[in-house]
Protein backbone atom coordinates (compact mmCIF):
# COMPACT_ATOMS: atom_id res chain seq x y z
CA UNK A 1 0.00 0.00 0.00
CA UNK A 2 2.79 2.78 1.10
CA UNK A 3 4.40 1.71 -2.38
CA UNK A 4 0.85 2.57 -3.93
CA UNK A 5 0.74 5.78 -1.88
CA UNK A 6 4.00 6.89 -3.10
CA UNK A 7 3.77 6.36 -6.91
CA UNK A 8 0.02 7.74 -7.14
CA UNK A 9 0.93 11.50 -7.73
CA UNK A 10 3.07 10.12 -10.79
CA UNK A 11 0.39 7.96 -12.52
CA UNK A 12 -1.83 10.27 -12.37
CA UNK A 13 -0.06 13.01 -13.74
CA UNK A 14 0.78 10.78 -16.55
CA UNK A 15 -2.71 9.17 -17.16
CA UNK A 16 -4.34 12.67 -16.93
CA UNK A 17 -1.66 13.82 -19.57
CA UNK A 18 -2.08 10.74 -22.17
CA UNK A 19 -6.08 11.59 -21.21
CA UNK A 20 -6.50 15.07 -21.51
CA UNK A 21 -2.82 16.57 -22.68
CA UNK A 22 -3.27 19.03 -20.65
CA UNK A 23 -0.26 19.89 -18.92
CA UNK A 24 -1.75 21.79 -16.38
CA UNK A 25 -4.58 20.28 -15.43
CA UNK A 26 -1.90 17.56 -14.92
CA UNK A 27 -0.06 19.69 -12.97
CA UNK A 28 -2.90 21.01 -10.63
CA UNK A 29 -3.92 17.26 -10.18
CA UNK A 30 0.07 16.37 -9.68
CA UNK A 31 -0.86 19.36 -6.97
CA UNK A 32 -3.34 17.88 -4.70
CA UNK A 33 -2.03 14.13 -5.50
CA UNK A 34 1.17 14.88 -3.56
CA UNK A 35 -0.22 16.69 -0.84
CA UNK A 36 -2.53 13.54 -0.17
CA UNK A 37 0.26 12.10 -0.43
CA UNK A 38 1.96 13.98 2.19
CA UNK A 39 -0.88 14.02 4.19
CA UNK A 40 -1.93 10.07 4.32
CA UNK A 41 1.97 9.64 5.33
CA UNK A 42 1.70 12.34 8.61
CA UNK A 43 -1.77 10.60 9.51
CA UNK A 44 0.13 6.97 9.58
CA UNK A 45 3.16 7.88 11.03
CA UNK A 46 2.74 11.26 13.18
CA UNK A 47 5.34 12.78 10.49
CA UNK A 48 6.78 13.76 7.01
CA UNK A 49 9.95 12.50 6.19
CA UNK A 50 12.57 15.09 4.90
CA UNK A 51 12.63 13.21 1.74
CA UNK A 52 8.83 13.72 1.30
CA UNK A 53 8.79 17.81 2.05
CA UNK A 54 11.59 17.98 -0.61
CA UNK A 55 8.98 16.61 -3.07
CA UNK A 56 6.17 18.61 -1.76
CA UNK A 57 7.71 21.63 -1.53
CA UNK A 58 9.27 21.07 -5.14
CA UNK A 59 6.01 20.35 -6.34
CA UNK A 60 4.29 23.26 -5.36
CA UNK A 61 6.96 25.57 -6.05
CA UNK A 62 7.11 24.63 -9.63
CA UNK A 63 3.87 23.31 -10.00
CA UNK A 64 2.76 26.72 -9.01
CA UNK A 65 5.12 28.64 -11.68
CA UNK A 66 4.02 26.24 -14.48
CA UNK A 67 0.53 27.29 -13.37
CA UNK A 68 0.85 31.09 -13.23
CA UNK A 69 3.25 31.73 -16.22
CA UNK A 70 1.53 28.77 -18.32
CA UNK A 71 4.50 27.45 -18.56
CA UNK A 72 5.47 23.31 -18.86
CA UNK A 73 9.31 24.23 -18.64
CA UNK A 74 8.73 24.69 -14.52
CA UNK A 75 7.43 21.25 -13.82
CA UNK A 76 9.69 19.83 -16.41
CA UNK A 77 12.44 21.49 -14.18
CA UNK A 78 11.00 19.97 -11.26
CA UNK A 79 12.55 16.21 -11.70
CA UNK A 80 16.10 17.75 -12.04
CA UNK A 81 15.90 19.67 -8.78
CA UNK A 82 14.50 17.38 -6.76
CA UNK A 83 17.52 14.79 -7.78
CA UNK A 84 20.11 17.21 -7.90
CA UNK A 85 18.98 17.92 -4.19
CA UNK A 86 18.96 14.29 -2.94
CA UNK A 87 22.43 14.95 -4.61
CA UNK A 88 23.72 17.32 -2.26
CA UNK A 89 22.20 16.45 0.72
CA UNK A 90 23.65 12.90 0.38
CA UNK A 91 26.98 14.22 -0.62
CA UNK A 92 27.15 17.13 1.87
CA UNK A 93 26.06 14.92 4.77
CA UNK A 94 29.05 12.97 4.36
CA UNK A 95 31.29 15.19 3.42
CA UNK A 96 30.47 18.55 5.71
CA UNK A 97 28.11 17.04 8.21
CA UNK A 98 29.62 13.55 8.36
CA UNK A 99 26.32 11.93 8.60
CA UNK A 100 25.96 8.36 6.24
CA UNK A 101 22.68 9.29 5.56
CA UNK A 102 21.84 5.50 3.58
CA UNK A 103 23.59 3.97 6.70
CA UNK A 104 20.73 5.83 8.56
CA UNK A 105 17.62 4.47 6.14
CA UNK A 106 19.02 0.76 5.81
CA UNK A 107 21.30 0.17 8.43
CA UNK A 108 18.36 -1.93 10.14
CA UNK A 109 18.54 -4.21 7.13
CA UNK A 110 22.03 -4.18 6.67
CA UNK A 111 25.24 -4.17 8.25
CA UNK A 112 28.38 -2.66 6.79
CA UNK A 113 31.16 -1.12 7.53
CA UNK A 114 31.03 2.69 7.28
CA UNK A 115 33.33 3.25 4.40
CA UNK A 116 31.16 0.80 2.19
CA UNK A 117 28.35 3.34 3.98
CA UNK A 118 29.72 6.10 2.36
CA UNK A 119 30.52 4.71 -1.06
CA UNK A 120 27.21 3.84 -1.36
CA UNK A 121 26.01 7.11 -0.66
CA UNK A 122 28.17 8.76 -2.79
CA UNK A 123 27.51 6.25 -5.30
CA UNK A 124 23.69 7.20 -5.04
CA UNK A 125 24.50 10.84 -4.86
CA UNK A 126 26.31 10.74 -8.10
CA UNK A 127 23.40 8.40 -9.38
CA UNK A 128 20.91 11.29 -8.71
CA UNK A 129 23.12 13.97 -10.48
CA UNK A 130 22.82 12.01 -13.53
CA UNK A 131 19.05 11.09 -13.13
CA UNK A 132 18.78 14.95 -13.04
CA UNK A 133 20.92 15.91 -16.01
CA UNK A 134 19.20 13.09 -18.22
CA UNK A 135 15.93 14.64 -16.91
CA UNK A 136 17.12 17.73 -19.04
CA UNK A 137 18.43 15.94 -21.42
CA UNK A 138 14.92 14.54 -22.41
CA UNK A 139 13.06 17.60 -21.67
CA UNK A 140 14.71 19.65 -24.18
CA UNK A 141 15.35 17.11 -26.96
CA UNK A 142 11.81 15.39 -27.32
CA UNK A 143 8.71 15.62 -27.05
CA UNK A 144 6.27 16.64 -24.18
CA UNK A 145 4.86 13.08 -24.74
CA UNK A 146 8.23 11.81 -24.45
CA UNK A 147 8.98 13.31 -21.52
CA UNK A 148 6.13 12.60 -19.68
CA UNK A 149 6.60 9.35 -20.41
CA UNK A 150 10.22 9.08 -18.86
CA UNK A 151 8.94 10.87 -15.98
CA UNK A 152 7.28 7.74 -15.22
CA UNK A 153 9.60 5.19 -16.33
CA UNK A 154 12.86 6.51 -16.09
CA UNK A 155 12.89 6.71 -12.65
CA UNK A 156 11.40 3.68 -12.33
CA UNK A 157 14.31 2.31 -14.52
CA UNK A 158 17.39 4.32 -13.04
CA UNK A 159 16.00 3.44 -9.28
CA UNK A 160 16.16 -0.39 -10.98
CA UNK A 161 20.33 0.29 -12.12
CA UNK A 162 20.97 1.87 -9.22
CA UNK A 163 20.00 -0.72 -6.95
CA UNK A 164 21.35 -3.53 -9.14
CA UNK A 165 24.97 -1.80 -9.38
CA UNK A 166 24.68 -1.61 -5.18
CA UNK A 167 23.63 -4.88 -4.72
CA UNK A 168 26.78 -5.72 -7.33
CA UNK A 169 29.36 -3.60 -5.55
CA UNK A 170 27.95 -5.03 -2.23
CA UNK A 171 28.14 -9.20 -3.56
CA UNK A 172 31.75 -8.74 -5.46
CA UNK A 173 32.93 -6.68 -2.35
CA UNK A 174 32.13 -9.61 0.10
CA UNK A 175 29.69 -7.75 2.00
CA UNK A 176 26.55 -9.33 0.45
CA UNK A 177 26.29 -13.01 -0.35
CA UNK A 178 23.70 -15.29 -0.84
CA UNK A 179 21.58 -17.05 1.87
CA UNK A 180 22.48 -20.80 1.99
CA UNK A 181 19.38 -23.05 0.45
CA UNK A 182 17.71 -24.36 3.50
CA UNK A 183 19.37 -27.93 5.29
CA UNK A 184 17.66 -31.09 3.01
CA UNK A 185 15.44 -33.25 5.59
CA UNK A 186 16.43 -36.81 5.78
CA UNK A 187 13.84 -39.29 5.40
Amino acid sequence: MNQFTELAPVILFVGLWFTTKDIYLSTSVLMIAIICQVAIEYYRTGRIKPMSHVVLWSVLLFGGLTLAFRNETFIQWKPTIVNWAFASILWGSQRIGRKLLIKAALGKQLTLPDRVWARLGYGWALGFLIAGALNLVVAYNFSLDFWVAYKLVGGFGLTLVYFTISVIYLMKSGHLTEAAPPPAEHQ
